[in-house]
């Protein structure tokens, strides 16, 4: 599993990006682990996968829409993802945005933005409410796209109907600076969850002894290596009861070798049982 900085380039003739991704195979994506000074707007519009946002993993079913901040380390939301998935994204500068100071909407924006440093997950009720705005950005050009994009930042700053995805800012530097060793630990993870994993192995894999390492991983991802492994897994096993694998299948086929420990698990990372998350389904 990579961790890159991405070179993000504006559309032509526009001060910002925006992408519309549909009737595209999965497989043909890259949804890496990554970082840019872009601030990001991500909406899924249908299609379920994993959100990971700075410190913040989790699983969703019927769609996302997200608010990343400049230079969060996170994945894109088709990761984990399966076809059909569609979403449209927007990557822009902050710099490029003209709010004038003292004026009640600038005020709202700008508080906005401070918050996107954190990521923020809007609602499901307000992502049906946004598409329609998301879908003139991307049939829009020059100088009516930009003022799009201040209204659709406008309407979202109205709303109190979101979460933020982590309690304290994840320096990118910290990724940046430790991206050799992460990646070789994230891949070592992903390529062997299925099986034991070793913290050991991890440590040497990292160039670190046992107890540097711990203190290493936990400052980087604020979560312990059993932590970052366990939640891994059980977005694995989210994905496999989605798709009608059995509980006891879905347990065994992500690196757990008991139920019940597996169902305690389950419920501490999702707040729900894997039974219930079924039922929901």
């Amino acid at each position: 599993m990579k961790v890159i900085l991405e070179h993000i380039s504006p559309d032509e003739n526009s001060s910002f990006r925006v992408l519309h991704i549909k009737d595209i195979p999965i497989s043909e994506l890259n949804w890496q682990y990554h970082y840019h000074p872009e601030i990001e707007i991500v909406c899924v519009l249908k299609g379920k996968g994993t959100r990971h946002v700075g410190y913040h993993k989790s699983h969703f079913e019927d769609g996302a829409l997200a608010l990343i901040g400049s230079n969060i380390p996170h994945s894109g939301l088709g990761l984990n993802a399966t076809d059909p998935h569609e979403e449209i994204v927007i990557q822009f500068r902050e710099e490029i945005l003209s709010l004038p100071e003292g004026e009640p909407d600038s005020s709202l924006i700008k508080k906005l933005l401070e918050m996107s440093r954190y990521g923020v997950l809007f609602s499901s009720d307000v992502k049906k409410k946004i598409i329609p705005k998301l879908e003139l950005i991307t049939q829009a050009g020059g100088y009516t796209r930009y003022l799009l994009l201040l209204d659709l930042l406008f309407e979202l700053s109205k709303t109190e109907d979101f979460e933020l995805m982590n309690t304290e800012i994840m320096p990118y530097t910290i990724v940046s600076r430790n991206r050799t060793r992460l990646e070789a630990v994230f891949t070592y993870v992903e390529n062997g969850y299925q099986n034991e994993v070793d913290i050991q192995q991890a440590a040497e894999l990292a160039n670190l002894t046992k107890p540097a390492f711990c203190n290493f991983f936990k400052k980087a991802t604020s979560l312990t290596f059993v932590e970052f492994v366990n939640r891994y897994r059980i977005d694995k096993a989210c994905i496999l009861l989605s798709q009608e694998k059995s509980i006891a299948e879905s347990c065994y086929a992500t690196g757990f070798n008991n139920i019940t420990y597996f169902n305690k698990i389950f419920k501490k990372y999702t707040k729900t049982t894997p039974g219930q998350f079924i039922r929901s389904l």
